[in-house]
């Protein structure tokens, strides 16, 4: 048996633009650092920009998500809490011009086809990319810089952004995932139970050990 094949999984739902998405994976990270076996990460997309999304990528804010000025004072306060809380270097609270179809085209070529350790490199590439840089990650360039720390090259990039199929995939996941009542992100599921959210590392404890 591999060691890719003996490794738990947890798998995570997820949306590199969402910022509690990179607190979550912050908070997991943590959790990793206590145990003694790492945990392997089941990375499924989960699309928040699908309804605001126009044909070029850029965002439509005048589409109303049910998301006002409130809610975004709301959320930039829950962001300030929790990156204090596990301690996240951000650049920015909120990303609501970005669009992450783009990366999340790439992430999924990635993970099909690259053995874990380099999806795991690209995907934390891009969430630093994004929170820690304050860069675009719908920028091809900017994937290619991701790609490249996870030592792979621009052709990855470019012939994910190009796959019609991939693209397809990602509105096929996002399906399923409210098809199984995965309403938000991020949501950690584990033997079949879920944690919601930027959840502290005791929270993901409970969730995979019982205790």
């Amino acid at each position: 048996m591999s060691d890719t094949q003996a490794r738990e999984r947890i798998t995570v739902y997820s949306d590199y633009v969402c910022p509690f998405c990179y607190l979550g994976r912050r908070s997991l990270d943590r959790y990793q650092d206590e145990r003694e076996a790492e945990l392997e990460i089941d990375w499924r997309p989960f699309d928040l920009r699908a309804g605001k999304r126009g044909p070029d990528g850029d965002i439509d804010h005048s589409v109303d998500d049910g998301k006002d000025e409130e809610y975004y004072d709301q959320a930039r306060e829950n962001v300030r809490r929790l990156r204090e809380q596990y301690d996240a270097e951000m650049a920015q609270e909120i990303a609501t011009d970005v669009d992450s179809r783009p990366a999340q085209v790439v992430s999924l070529q990635v993970k099909g086809s690259e053995p874990y350790g380099t999806w795991l490199a690209f995907d934390e590439a891009v969430f630093e990319a994004l929170w820690v840089d304050g860069h675009d990650i719908g920028d091809r360039d900017v994937l290619v810089d991701c790609a490249e720390a996870a030592g792979l090259d621009a052709g990855v990039v470019d012939a994910a952004r190009d796959d019609a199929a991939l693209d397809s995939r990602i509105d096929d996941l996002f399906d399923a995932a409210r098809g199984q009542g995965i309403t938000g992100v991020p949501t950690f599921v584990f033997d079949g139970h879920a944690a919601r959210g930027a959840v502290p590392p005791a929270q993901l404890r409970r969730l995979v050990e019982g205790n």
